[in-house]
């Protein structure tokens, strides 16, 4: 079987582990360590453990369990002490708490939830996430950075800090890969934190794998304000240090117009002007009209890629390695 490792974040990430995951591969998820919003923040600042929220939806994706057992682990408290938490979170910080380790945790929860392939944090180091803009002013985390609507007024640098060196396991699976599909997801805020990483990027320059990257179907206002696909892909591969990209999987298909207005806020459609051999076109967002109610985590997004939509692209490209 084919070795399949995909780098991301959010919803985007969710959807295509949870759509890979049907098909005789074998499957990673390496998981960005920065997050530090909601319930993960909290955590991770009383507690001092590492940040559950991206794992834990990860393994909820990856999850051949009940839909029962997916949805007590997104389950989120509204009240009380607890209040903001999601269960899944809560018991990824005990098992590490009892373990001593955040990868045992991962472990034991995958072995609850029966999880078909593996979720590697990017690195077991604590890190937080940091923004220089051009005014000088400094974003402190993902979180402000993710809120943050002057970034696309310019900025100096991102980093990690303090320094960090990538997970052995996750640089194992890079090097042994057949494909690495990276995105989609925040471009500040969940892909270029995996490649911030020391030794992620180099691992991503030397590996035999193919490498595909899925486009955002939104932009982020203040954020990537009429960014383009060639803007995005070319961010990213500033990180790296090299143009990797095999592939380039772009969305073709177009919202209705009263969806793209209730977006309006927040940002808009990404528009693609890569002419490049590379790109493979294709409609990515399924029935429009169909609500899922199955997953929690899909049904906050109304514009969002089909999980359905975008593994037959992925396997096509499987398929021809």
């Amino acid at each position: 079987m084919k070795k399949i490792v995909v780098m991301g974040g959010g919803t985007g990430n969710f959807a295509v582990l949870r759509g890979l995951k049907n098909h005789p591969v074998h499957l990673s998820a390496i998981v960005s360590m920065a997050d530090d919003g909601g319930s993960t923040g909290i955590l991770r600042d009383e507690l001092g453990v590492l940040p559950p929220g991206d794992v834990r939806q990860c393994l909820v994706a990856l999850s051949d369990s009940s839909r029962l057992m997916r949805s007590v682990m997104n389950y989120r408290f509204e009240n009380g002490g607890l209040g903001g938490h999601s269960l899944g979170n809560l018991l990824l910080s005990a098992l590490e708490k009892v373990t001593g380790s955040f990868e045992k945790a991962v472990e034991e929860v995958g072995r609850i939830l029966f999880i078909k392939g593996k979720v590697i944090p990017v690195t077991t180091h604590q890190v937080r996430l940091k923004m220089v803009l051009k005014n000088r002013k400094v974003l402190e985390g993902e979180k402000e950075i993710y809120l943050s609507e002057e970034i696309d007024q310019g900025y100096d640098d991102i980093f990690l800090e303090p320094y960090s060196e990538a997970n052995p396991h996750a640089i194992s699976e890079i090097m042994h890969a057949d494909l690495i599909v990276m995105g989609p997801g925040g471009l500040h805020t969940s892909i270029i934190p995996n490649l911030l990483v020391n030794g992620i990027s180099e691992a991503l320059r030397k590996t035999d794998a193919k490498k595909v990257y899925i486009s955002n179907l939104m932009n982020r206002k203040g954020q990537t304000t009429g960014y383009k696909v060639s803007d995005h892909h070319r961010e990213i591969v500033r990180y790296i240090g090299e143009d990797i990209f095999d592939y380039i999987l772009v969305n073709n298909q177009t919202p209705d117009k009263s969806l793209i207005e209730r977006y309006a806020k927040e940002g808009e459609l990404i528009e693609n002007d890569m002419k490049d051999a590379r790109v493979v076109s294709a409609p990515l967002l399924g029935d429009l009209h169909e609500k899922d109610q199955s997953d929690t985590l899909l049904t906050r997004s109304l514009i969002r890629h089909n999980a359905k939509q975008v593994t037959n692209e992925l396997i096509k490209i499987v398929n021809y390695l």
